[in-house]
């Protein structure tokens, strides 16, 4: 079953997310969010529209599942979260994503990979992965890092508490806040604006823009370990997990 589907909307590729209930990170959603990116960079569309399933952009990494794997499987989580942030912050397709519900810890850095996010009013959002303790991947980081203020990245990562969407709005976090129902066709809208840019400027400026984090990137590609792979594998993240899975 795959959980990424890619729509034509004359030259807009709608990208959905669709893992119930919540769009939440397991390793195959992350292989098929990452198979996305090459099936689009081969069709090259005018530009590209990343949303989730109802009411959920996504709730970041599945608490269910990430305490069950075993330190090879945890590890390869790591290296999915890095694989997708890699691919989709260095598509060179101009990306609008419709943040139509909650985003949440890796979810938010899945949105924040995107060149322009609108986001649904009645969401809540954050980076919560201090709550579970669970220590960022290097590109979710740099990511988080590289696309917000300092202030900004301080707030939101050190917080680790949920805000609402016209507070992202003013951290900078989102450029658009509209009524749940208009998220996407806006984000459609600014597509299309954006996919009329000359193509080949388009993907030069955004390479250049973002070369500080895509040469990590493109370390951790030619095989560079991930320090905080293993972190993850830890009984404190495990057992955080639990606790939040539990509502305590």
């Amino acid at each position: 079953m795959r959980f990424v589907s890619i729509e034509e909307h004359d030259d807009v590729a709608v990208v959905r997310v669709d893992r119930p209930p919540a769009n939440a990170m397991d390793p195959g959603l992350l292989a098929d969010a990452v198979a996305a990116t090459e099936e689009l960079a081969a069709a090259e569309p005018g530009a590209v529209v990343l949303t989730g399933r109802p009411g959920f952009f996504s709730a970041g990494a599945d608490l269910k599942v990430v305490p069950t794997l075993d330190a090879d499987g945890q590890r390869a989580m790591v290296d999915g979260i890095n694989g997708l942030c890699m691919a989709w912050y260095g598509l060179p397709r101009p990306v609008v994503c419709a943040v139509n519900g909650h985003a949440i810890a890796g979810g938010l850095v899945f949105a924040l990979c995107a060149d322009y996010r609108v986001a649904a009013a009645d969401g809540r959002y954050g980076l919560t992965e201090l709550r579970a303790g669970v220590p960022y991947p290097t590109m979710a980081i740099a990511v988080v890092a590289a696309e917000l203020s300092a202030p900004a990245a301080r707030r939101l990562v050190l917080r680790a508490d949920l805000v609402d969407a016209a507070d992202l709005r003013e951290l900078g976090a989102f450029d658009e806040v509209v009524p749940n129902d208009e998220v996407l066709d806006r984000a459609l809208v600014v597509a299309r604006d954006l996919g009329a840019l000359p193509s080949s400027a388009y993907a030069a400026t955004k390479r250049r823009l973002r070369a500080p984090t895509l040469a990590l990137a493109a370390r951790l590609q030619a095989g560079e370990a991930d320090p905080l792979g293993d972190a993850w594998t830890d009984a404190v993240t495990a057992s955080r997990a639990a606790a939040i899975l539990r509502g305590d």
